[in-house]
């Protein structure tokens, strides 16, 4: 089937008691069992929903895994992989990919014997140069928040394919419908499902879908265990969110297509980071390995001052955490999502404190452009 008949019907079949196309929100902690020992395929709903499962097999159909599992949010799901290792591990991640990512490895799971390096993954070369012996794991975020590089997946997937290391790539930015870390060698996807796949800014969770029968047999265990499971409710939501994927994905990448032309010519920018312009370093490679853009951004204005006078001077764009709803969110890295970093790494990566960061809605793109162009005023 095709990516929007997919979307719109995989693991998501008419309930079979009332007839009802949408998936029921299964709002229930227990089951009732119909004997010792016989149940109709769920006992407890931290270890199995019928709302999540319908979620999970669609996620899973979407990337073209084996099985999918679904979190409360996108950093359970990350730390649920990671804690797939052991202690005196090693992982190699990306270098300045979403603040959340290495506070957890830095500040909670080094205390329990994991070792992380940081390298520029948009160089498969860094890649291969960063193994140790004792590597387990290579954790790509691509492309990376805020700036917008490009990692070779099917090169590292190659490397880490070589070494018998685990591949786990954040899709969170591009979504299944503009790229498919499996089919490029992956062997882990995590997404927030709280951006592109929701879409509505309405809900938070975290998706894995994993390639291997036994990963995921050893990531359910862990689910299980530590419980961190997405709720009836959110999971719905995703449901949901995830019937217009397409039509709202095509939107958003022709939109930032048109903003980061914009704004890529305009006197008080200094660089746009899109992979969709031809100016960006990675362009022919994010041509060759994503069918589409996508709505993500970002832009330097020269200093604080200048993005806070643009930030505080937006109107149709709104200055919130998060990305990937319909309506344009515009940001600070520096102070928001990447606060966690120390300066002199922020400036060491690139993330610096005139860098706005610009999540594009699928409002009239006219209208984007012209509350831009007000802001920009401002400097």
């Amino acid at each position: 089937m095709g990516f929007s008949t997919d979307a719109i019907h995989a693991g998501q079949e008419p309930d079979p008691s009332t007839g009802a196309v949408v998936v029921p929100i299964y709002q229930t902690s227990t089951y009732a069992q119909e004997e010792l020992g016989k149940h109709k395929g769920y006992e407890y709903s931290r270890t199995g929903n019928p709302t999540r499962t319908a979620l999970e097999r669609n996620m899973a159909v979407l990337e073209g895994g084996h099985s999918g599992l679904a979190f409360a949010s996108g950093m359970a799901a990350i730390h649920a992989v990671l804690t797939m290792l052991k202690s005196g591990d090693h992982i190699v991640c990306t270098d300045g990919a979403y603040g959340g990512v290495p506070r957890l490895l830095d500040a909670v799971l080094k205390n329990f014997g994991l070792d992380c390096s940081y390298v520029d993954t948009s160089s498969a070369d860094r890649v291969r140069e960063a193994l140790r012996p004792n590597t387990r794991m290579v954790f790509v975020e691509t492309p990376t928040n805020p700036l917008m590089a490009v990692a070779d997946l099917a090169a590292v997937a190659a490397i880490t394919r070589q070494r018998k290391i685990q591949l786990v790539v954040d899709n969170t930015f591009l979504s299944p419908y503009f790229q498919r870390p499996l089919e490029l060698g992956a062997d882990i996807v995590v997404h927030s499902t709280t951006k592109y796949l929701n879409g509505h800014s309405d809900g938070v969770g975290g998706v894995a879908v994993l390639a291997r029968e036994e990963d995921a047999a050893r990531l359910q265990f862990i689910q299980n265990a530590a419980g961190a499971v997405m709720g009836p409710m959110d999971a719905w939501l995703v449901l949901r969110g995830i019937k217009t994927l397409a039509v709202r994905m095509r939107q958003h990448s022709a939109n930032a297509m048109a903003v980061a032309g914009y704004l890529s010519q305009h006197p008080k920018v200094s660089k746009v980071y899109y992979p969709g312009l031809a100016a960006h370093p990675q362009h022919a490679l994010a041509k060759k390995q994503m069918s589409g853009f996508g709505g993500m951004m970002s832009f330097e204005t020269g200093s604080f001052e200048n993005a806070r006078a643009v930030l505080n001077r937006v109107r149709l764009c709104l200055l919130g955490e998060s990305l990937g709803g319909v309506e344009t969110l515009i940001s600070h890295p520096a102070t928001m999502t990447h606060a966690y970093f120390q300066e002199e790494d922020r400036q060491r990566i690139g993330i610096t404190q005139g860098l706005v960061r610009l999540s594009v809605g699928i409002e009239d793109v006219e209208d984007l452009i012209g509350d831009l162009k007000q802001a920009l005023e401002a400097i």
